[in-house]
């Protein structure tokens, strides 16, 4: 058979020598390496995606053109491993008990839409709301218990310590993992009904529900108790966390913390100057909220985890909140701040 691989720039490669016992996967063996792209997937003429396992003898003819579509590929990290993956597949590397060994859900690891990772596993999404887990089992590498209620998933959420919560497309929540760190989340169950976001410190769940309201569930010592301020945690448009504290941000502009106090639990300190917030960001230790009106920063939290930002951050006015969204020209200030709030403000 006499196959040609088309890229869409009109760089092409043609393989003479294949025949129709041949699989996809040889095909697509021999594309990667012409065209050095680790991650593509091939697309017939009509539109049908091919798969590796598929006979090239049932699925092409001579003289056919294939289009390739080369994927740019994104990257998850566990402790000690790498997941390298698009939608046409994974590639994993680094300690085998924490990740780094997939090799036995390879087979499962088609069209994965995104991968999340505790400390030491990953638990990979596939187009359809399927979820595949590897690396450490006490960690959330084995969800075999909810394996069957994984079905429809829309969003999956870790905690660091080795706990993950998932997202059905029906609002409902399922957790796997260390139950002490989140994995168990019964005694909220009830409530988890028409989720629409979850965030994760270290040990600990928060979902915001529908009517803007907050449940939280695993360690205490990692925020999942939220009683003290329940009554404050009203029409929340968004929740950040440090590895043991959660902000959230009011759509009144104004912000409610708990958990652990070093960490960004207490901003009583500052707590004054958090009116008219747009934007909560957060390190291990430490929150920052942007100001809408002035555009000034206000940080709290573990000092050598950014909580105390430098004197010229605080003195820089008039800058935007969040990652440009065009490529217009920004001032030095604003370029300064980015730096900053993407890097290390400590």
């Amino acid at each position: 058979m006499d196959i040609t691989v088309s890229l869409p720039s009109g760089q092409s490669m043609s393989l003479e020598a294949l025949s129709g016992s041949s699989r996809v996967g040889e095909l697509k063996s021999a594309a990667r390496e012409y065209f050095g792209a680790t991650f593509l997937q091939l697309v017939r003429s009509d539109g049908k995606q091919l798969e590796d396992t598929d006979l090239l003898g049932e699925s092409l003819v001579h003289g056919d053109v294939v289009a390739a579509i080369i994927q740019e590929p994104k990257l998850a990290a566990t402790d000690g491993a790498f997941a390298l993956w698009s939608s046409s597949g994974v590639i994993t590397w680094g300690h085998a008990e924490e990740g780094g060994d997939s090799s036995k859900v390879q087979d499962q690891l088609k069209a994965v839409q995104d991968i999340q990772a505790s400390r030491l596993a990953f638990a990979a999404l596939l187009d359809g709301g399927s979820v595949v887990t590897w690396g450490d089992p006490k960690a959330g590498g084995d969800s075999t218990e909810v394996q069957d209620a994984l079905k429809c998933v829309q969003h999956i959420t870790a905690a660091a310590l080795g706990a993950f919560a998932a997202i059905l497309f029906d609002g409902s929540v399922i957790t796997w993992g260390r139950k002490e760190m989140g994995g168990d989340s019964s005694s909220a169950q009830q409530q988890l009904k028409q989720v629409r976001q979850i965030r994760a410190s270290a040990g600990a769940f928060a979902a915001i529900l529908a009517d803007g309201s907050v449940v939280t569930w695993g360690h205490p010592v990692y925020g999942a108790d939220s009683r003290g301020v329940r009554d404050q945690l009203i029409d929340v448009k968004d929740i950040e966390a440090t590895g043991s504290a959660f902000a959230a941000l009011l759509a009144n502009g104004s912000v409610v913390t708990w958990g652990q106090a070093a960490s960004g639990g207490d901003s009583s300190s500052v707590q004054a100057q958090l009116q008219g917030v747009q934007e909560l960001r957060a390190t291990l230790g430490a929150f920052v909220a942007i100001l809408e009106s002035s555009r000034n920063l206000v940080a709290w939290g573990i000092p050598e985890r950014g909580g105390a930002p430098r004197n010229e951050v605080q003195e820089l006015k008039d800058v935007q909140a969040g990652h440009p969204q065009t490529c217009t020209p920004c001032s030095r200030g604003d370029l300064h701040l980015q730096t900053l709030l993407h890097g290390d403000l400590g």
